[in-house]
């Protein structure tokens, strides 16, 4: 961009078009006639294109001035959301925010994504809830959520329902410290033992089911539904259990060898998490705070982000 297209040039020029008058724009900007008309006059110079054209009728923009138009809206209306951010992130006042989490996300992503609106919006009043994705869905359709973060679910589920991936995640197979499998990992060996599985209301449910069949798994006799990263962190330490959970809920666990990944290769349950939200509902200042948290915490973790 031509550094000497200034924001006095943007803004005339919008109000200009919305006006068709530059009388009109001139009061509504409180300068004067002569005083736009020079602006505008500056700025198709240094675009070296006729934006405008003058008539008896009023202002007519060209098709140059069209194409402009549309971005300079665009640039004007996205600088006002970052003064309103400003604006929210600095008042006294508390002003919330209700974020559904999926528990892989829960565990690795939002300790980091909080600490990180503390920094930006301290006033902001964060409420977390963590649950299964059908439940968080309809509590965003409801209203009672903000946003949501997690996997993307089935497409029945998803109806209704804005989403803008931020990273891939896979599925982990993970035992204590010791288990049988860990010396000799084997997934033909899995139903010898007890598997905690998600539950059909998980997003990730149709990917483990199609891992295992695709591996000749048919059937696990011995089965525990849950995707709850506190019963299944406190079971599998105590008892030779087999949790199949997503690598997130368990990322620090395995970090600090608390709890051991298995060496099989779940790359078939990979699967785009992102942020889900309503469509019909435009991101508010402190919705835009969040996000912007959310992606600062994804590059600093090296994660790839889509969005």
């Amino acid at each position: 961009m031509d550094r000497r297209i200034k924001f006095r040039h943007i803004q005339c020029f919008v109000e200009i078009a919305r006006e068709g008058s530059l009388k009109r724009a001139a009061e509504k900007l409180f300068l004067t006639q002569p005083a736009i008309s020079k602006t505008l006059k500056e700025l198709e110079a240094l675009l070296g294109a006729k934006l405008m054209q003058r008539s008896r009728a009023g202002i007519a923009l060209t098709k140059q001035g069209e194409v402009f138009q549309h971005f300079a809206e665009q640039a004007m209306a996205n600088l006002q959301q970052g003064l309103d951010g400003i604006e929210q992130a600095g008042r006294d006042q508390k002003t919330r925010l209700s974020v559904g989490a999926l528990p892989s996300v829960a565990a690795a992503l939002m300790p980091d994504v909080v600490a990180e609106c503390a920094q930006l919006a301290p006033n902001l009043s964060l409420q977390i809830m963590e649950g299964p994705h059908d439940y968080l869905i309809e509590r965003l359709r409801l209203s009672t959520l903000d946003l949501v973060i997690g996997r993307l679910g089935e497409p029945k589920s998803m109806q209704g329902v804005s989403f803008t991936q931020l990273y891939t995640e896979e599925v982990a197979f993970v035992v204590r410290a010791g288990h049988p499998l860990q010396s000799a990992p084997d997934l033909r060996r899995l139903g010898e033992w007890q598997v905690i599985c998600p539950p059909h209301t998980a997003a990730i449910q149709p990917l483990v089911a199609r891992f295992l069949i695709a591996h000749g798994i048919s059937d696990i006799p011995n089965r525990i539904y849950s995707v709850s990263g506190a019963f299944g962190r406190s079971y599998v330490r105590k008892t030779d259990a087999v949790w199949i959970i997503s690598s997130g809920v368990v990322a620090e666990e395995v970090a600090d060898g608390s709890l051991v990944r298995l060496p099989f290769d779940t790359t078939l349950t990979q699967g785009p998490v992102g942020m889900m939200a309503r469509p019909d509902s435009p991101a508010t200042p402190v919705q835009q705070i969040f996000r912007m948290a959310v992606q600062k915490v994804l590059k600093h973790n090296g994660l790839s982000s889509a969005g």
